[in-house]
């Protein structure tokens, strides 16, 4: 069992924070490790073993020194697979797709030769991730049960309309009316809920995915059909007889689990439904995903199954302004979602749309690096979902803005207030600010954190609230431009994913990104080589910062930290990286050849001749 800490003094206020920790350093450390205050020396805290690895000169050993070497090897990895004629990129698309590619794939490479896209077929795992498991379904209901969605964008005859006014939906179709003289006549049901809304079962996934998998082939090019079937005239029947089961139910956590296998932690972890307690973390859920603390799989860490301490420490689990879930399977197209959701993912509209200043630069991508602040920032509305005053300790931005304000930090160290929703990083981090109890004023020399709107519930003027406001104040809102003049940008979720992230990749800042939503970019960024990733946890913000930025010598009245030495070159490195591959990859063009190919490959899974459909004429000629 972890060990808990509870804090119940003249404050009245309680705090219980639980960690275990068994691999953050290299050698593993049994001892329960209890995070509640900040006070140095605690009992329950295990001996730092070798504080030297992590100090003093650059040359020395640090985890995430192996992270970035591992990073650039996997990129160095993906270089060499690039293709740049039809040919070869349809032998690679065959190879690893295992089916003929679709119809139109000669003009999808011609889209992409006219607007110099880098072509390697990883680009597009996502796509075949999300279209798999439709190859188990029939076309005819797949048809049917996108008709009878509420939100729909239809192409007939090369144009793309929508009746729907929302302005998603509005943007969806500028972006599909770019590419669809290319596609035929289909409807495309798309989510503009922030949150997503199809999680069906494992059990059932994993059937649909064997399915698939037993009917993949390539018919003899003799016997490929090349082009998609006319629309039959039961697209004009609006009446749908599908039964989608919507679910209003909360918590979304157990939607969203389902999706688990059914020997997973989250599928076997009892569901949270008392939210009005200090948060509880266990850092062992860290494990399958990080390394000595730090991130060393992305893609893992952004998936509940293994980590079931989330369904209290992110927004969207504990109280999403929406729930409307199904575990019916049918082709639904979304901006993000959860790894174990079933949408089809496709640009998010704040990604398309040059409009919206909250998500877009204006002047550039800021500043020389040299002559950026050496500063972390970040603003934004304390969203995540409905923050109340029975469960807003849990939301995971509430938590970060506290964590890294000063003067929170000041008054846990000098034992004045208890932190109701945050904890200070475990000292197997070995942070020398924390060892010499000066946390306070090292995160107040370099980090800039607030909301500019508690947006409370219920709601109240002027962005206060009265459950928040004793613990933060807000500030005004910080143009996406003025940001770019800071080195480290910090991106993490709100109701669902952040928006800001294409904006900060291609500024010549550094993302520090946390997630648990998958976008559609996610298979053509690596990890360490285009940004940094951060734990949804944010406890190894505090190690990548003092990586990142270094710690100053001690004062003459407490000398036992050392020196840590600035990996600023580095950030840099990775600033400058993540910018020259997003301008060459996350453009305007790229979602577009996104978008092309996803619907390529949709207007073929509901041809009633899927089997068929192909494009071989590099295998005739």
């Amino acid at each position: 069992m972890p060990y808990r800490l509870r804090y119940v003094g003249a404050l009245a206020i309680a705090v219980v924070i639980v960690f275990t920790t068994s691999r953050l350093r290299r050698r593993a450390n049994t001892t329960p490790l209890s995070i509640g205050s900040l006070r140095p020396g605690s009992a329950h805290e295990p001996i730092v073993e070798s504080p030297e690895e992590w100090t003093d000169e650059s040359t020395q050993w640090h985890p995430i020194n192996d992270l970035i070497n591992s990073a650039e090897r996997e990129f160095a990895s993906l270089l060499p697979k690039e293709t740049t004629d039809l040919k070869s990129t349809a032998a690679a698309y065959r190879k690893k797709r295992g089916r003929h590619p679709p119809p139109g794939f000669n003009m999808w490479f011609e889209f992409a030769k006219k607007h110099k896209a880098i072509i390697i077929e990883d680009f597009w795992d996502q796509i075949y991730d999300d279209i798999h498991p439709l190859w188990a379904l029939p076309p005819d209901q797949m048809r049917r049960d996108v008709r009878g969605h509420d939100q729909i964008v239809r192409i007939r005859g090369g144009k793309a309309k929508t009746e729907s006014k929302f302005f998603w939906m509005t943007i969806w179709r500028d972006l599909i009316n770019t590419i669809s003289s290319n596609l035929p006549d289909m409807d495309i049901a798309l989510n503009t809920m922030d949150e997503p809304r199809l999680t069906v079962p494992w059990e059932d996934m994993n059937g649909y995915i064997r399915k698939e998998q037993a009917a993949r082939g390539m018919p003899p090019p003799s016997e490929v059909i090349s082009e998609f079937s006319k629309l039959t005239g039961d697209e004009n029947d609006s009446a749908s007889k599908t039964t989608y089961g919507w679910d209003i139910s909360a918590p979304y956590f157990n939607h969203a689990r389902r999706a688990c296998h059914p020997g997973s932690p989250a599928r076997k972890a009892e569901i949270m439904t008392d939210f009005s307690g200090a948060p509880v973390m266990d850092l062992k859920y860290m494990d399958n995903h990080s390394y000595n603390g730090y991130i060393s799989n992305y893609t893992l860490s952004t998936s509940i199954c293994h980590q079931p301490d989330l369904q209290g420490l992110h927004g969207a689990f504990i109280e999403p302004i929406s729930i409307n879930a199904s575990t019916h399977l049918f082709p639904i197209f979304g901006g993000s979602k959860l790894a174990t959701n079933n949408e089809l993912l496709i640009p998010a509209p704040m990604y398309w749309d040059k409009g919206d200043h909250r998500f877009v630069a204006t002047g550039g991508s800021g500043d020389p690096w040299e002559k950026k602040d050496a500063r972390v920032i970040w603003r934004g509305v304390a969203s995540g979902g409905r923050n109340t005053a029975s469960n807003w300790k849990g939301f995971h931005r509430h938590r970060f803005v506290a964590m890294t304000n000063a003067t929170q930090v000041r008054q846990a160290e000098n034992w004045e207030e208890f932190p109701i929703n945050w904890a200070r990083p475990p000292r197997d981090y070995n942070i020398q600010a924390l060892n010499s109890n000066h946390l306070s004023d090292w995160l107040e020399s370099f980090v800039d954190s607030a909301f500019i709107d508690l947006n409370c519930y219920p709601e109240q003027p002027k962005g206060q609230c009265n459950h928040s406001s004793n613990w933060f104040k807000t500030l005004p809102a910080v143009r996406m431009s003025s940001q770019y003049h800071n080195k480290f940008l910090v991106d993490i979720d709100g109701n669902s994913f952040s928006g800001r992230y294409r904006a900060f990749l291609i500024s010549n800042s550094l993302p520090i990104k946390a997630t648990l939503f998958r976008e559609w970019h996610d298979s053509r960024l690596v990890a360490w080589k285009h940004f940094v990733p951060m734990d949804n946890r944010f406890i190894d913000f505090f190690g990548l910062m003092e990586y990142f930025l270094g710690y100053p010598n001690s004062s003459s009245d407490n000398p036992t930290p050392k020196a840590v030495k600035p990996h600023d070159h580095i950030a840099k490195e990775i600033a400058t990286g993540g910018q020259e591959w997003a301008l060459k990859v996350l453009r305007r063009e790229d979602m577009q050849l996104y978008t092309l190919r996803l619907l390529l490959e949709y207007a073929r899974v509901i041809d009633d001749r899927r089997e068929k459909l192909g494009f071989v004429d590099d295998l005739l000629s």
